[in-house]
């Protein structure tokens, strides 16, 4: 049984590059997608249908692991978006869900999550991993968290990239 190696990746742009880096990857035989958003834009004598990157200096490529050297030195390419010291591995069906809800609306708009106080979060690594928990405040990378589950009202400073939103 053949078992397929290659997984997708974020990978970081240099501002306003995407579409080059996009056709260079392409061009090299790497599995390449940038989620392309139709927007109408105004000029002063018609207005036009254009596609824009949805995610600004961010693309996705789809490849086994030995070939993230050949990404990282395209030119126009950063480097990978890293998540816990490990280039981010997108989900096949998250790719999926984004290619589906481009195909079926115009003028989308990607708006990062930002963690307020009363957000519902689930923690996903440490002592209280899986448990519920409500964000207190959040102070930069840190999100102090009430886990009430438990019995009592703890209090706990988290790494923000240890939490998922319920």
């Amino acid at each position: 049984m053949v078992v397929n190696k290659k997984k997708w990746y974020a990978v970081y742009t240099r501002p306003r590059w995407e579409k080059k880096v996009f056709g260079r990857l392409q061009e090299s035989g790497i599995e390449v997608y940038c989620p392309f958003n139709k927007v109408r834009k105004k000029w002063s004598d018609r207005i036009k249908l254009v596609e824009e990157p949805l995610f600004k200096s961010y693309l996705f490529v789809r490849i086994a692991e030995e070939e993230q050297p050949a990404v990282r030195m395209a030119s126009g390419v950063v480097n990978f978006v890293y998540w816990l010291g490990k280039p981010a591995i997108v989900r096949d069906k998250d790719i999926e869900t984004i290619r589906k809800f481009l195909h079926e609306y115009e003028n989308v708009q990607a708006v990062p999550l930002e963690l307020t106080a009363g957000t519902k979060v689930k923690i996903r690594q440490g002592v209280f991993m899986d448990k519920e928990a409500r964000v207190l405040r959040t102070q930069h990378k840190k999100i102090q968290v009430i886990i009430e589950s438990i019995g009592y009202s703890l209090v706990a400073i988290v790494d923000k990239s240890n939490l998922a939103m319920i």
